[in-house]
């Protein structure tokens, strides 16, 4: 059978973990947790660990970007983790990912995803598309240009120090 034991998620608390690397936290991840924050309680941003990836910022200076951001926000929590996403999500009693769209690939991706998600703990996904104005905007890219040298100041949220 497909299904290990489904997240039953409280009726009266709507969880979501929003994953994703982070390297660095960018105006468009922001904008997505800005929104999921209209219908969801409660966000925790986890901040996934690949050992394959090399990353410009550390695990920690990753973790404590995102504390600061949201220090203000009670609703949003930081973790870190690695294991796959969706037992992340079991170990935060999380019903629901929360994953940003910026192209149609993204989409083709995540939907395989979200469907593996569902069939192995009944975990759902919800997509949110990208602002219009900020669908250029990815960690890659700011990445790269700091390896440059240039100023990405437009493409962090307001606040945050690099």
């Amino acid at each position: 059978m497909w299904h290990e034991q489904p997240i039953t998620p409280s009726p009266t608390l709507k969880r979501a973990i929003f994953p994703g690397t982070f390297d660095p936290f960018t105006t468009g991840h922001h904008s997505i947790v800005r929104r999921a924050l209209t219908f969801m309680d409660e966000i925790i941003i986890g901040i996934g660990i690949n050992e394959n990836k090399k990353t410009y910022f550390t695990t920690e200076k990753r973790i404590e970007m995102a504390q600061e951001l949201y220090k203000d926000e009670k609703r949003v929590t930081v973790k870190a983790y690695n294991c796959l996403t969706v037992d992340f999500a079991r170990q935060q009693q999380a019903g629901f990912i929360i994953r940003g769209i910026r192209t149609v690939k993204d989409f083709e991706y995540e939907e395989t995803i979200a469907d593996i998600n569902r069939k192995l703990a009944g975990v759902e996904t919800i997509l949110l598309f990208t602002e219009p104005e900020l669908t250029c905007v990815s960690s890659t890219i700011v990445r790269e240009l700091l390896s440059y040298g240039k100023d990405v100041s437009r493409f962090i949220p307001e606040g945050m120090h690099l």
